[in-house]
């Protein structure tokens, strides 16, 4: 799939929509969201890379996150929430689509989500799409991801062989000829390890979802991204509320 995607209308334009993705680490959830950006004119929010914009900014909530990183502390549930605000503040009027990759990562979070809809931004639909992978999979998938290494770029890449994602020149992103390597972290026992954590606060996320009466969508991303992208347009058009 050509990395330039000719902007087309998407079935939803009529509305704006918050889209929440929940998928383990490695089911290419950035990747799916960055050709909705490209297709349809969305905006996509990466809570970890917002940290870091915050942080090299110097920002008053980039002073307080990067204080609780090098204090060894989890940047509170408040404060990731009041990024996240700001943010939807800044671009809401200029998009119709939202998707939040990374957030919300905990039942705190989605109840702050919830609150902020209802007093602030009632004007929004929200839909959360559940990414369905196998373990093993993503292992593969992990082990094999290369990410640019320009902090304004940081496009997503996999030496897989055969995947749809592979640079046109080794080594080399696609986007802004800055060198790609991998995360220290993406070995199989640190991958696992992962999993395990990601997959206690998905079950509490869509027990939070399912109580308050949210839709779940959920899509295959076993297949290659044109494929899952194709099938997540369907989904868009279809027996939507």
């Amino acid at each position: 799939l050509e990395r330039s995607v000719k902007r087309q209308e998407c079935p939803l334009r009529a509305n704006k929509n918050i889209f929440v993705f929940l998928g383990p680490p490695g089911s290419g959830k950035g990747s799916l969201s960055k050709l909705c950006v490209q297709t349809f004119g969305w905006n996509q929010i990466s809570t970890g890379n917002l940290c870091r914009k915050h942080i090299a900014e110097q920002t008053e909530i980039g002073k307080q996150i990067d204080f609780a990183i090098k204090s060894g502390k989890l940047v509170s549930d408040s404060l990731v929430t009041e990024m996240v605000d700001g943010w939807l503040s800044e671009i809401l009027e200029t998009t119709t689509g939202i998707i939040l990759d990374g957030f919300p990562r905990t039942t705190a979070q989605a109840q702050a989500l919830n609150n902020l809809l209802v007093e602030k931004f009632n004007a929004i639909r929200l839909n959360v799409v559940k990414f369905n992978v196998p373990d093993d999979h993503v292992v593969v998938r992990l082990a094999g991801r290369y990410v640019c290494q320009n902090n304004n770029c940081q496009a997503v890449y996999s030496m897989v062989a055969g995947s749809s994602l592979r640079p046109k020149k080794e080594y080399t992103c696609d986007e802004c000829s800055s060198v790609l390597s991998r995360r220290s972290d993406d070995t199989k026992e640190s991958i696992l390890e992962r999993l395990k954590t990601y997959y206690i606060h998905e079950k509490d996320l869509l027990g939070f979802y399912q109580q308050h009466g949210q839709r779940i969508d959920e899509i295959d991303v076993n297949q290659e991204l044109p494929i899952v992208f194709e099938k997540f347009q369907q989904l868009l058009g279809v027996g939507r509320r």
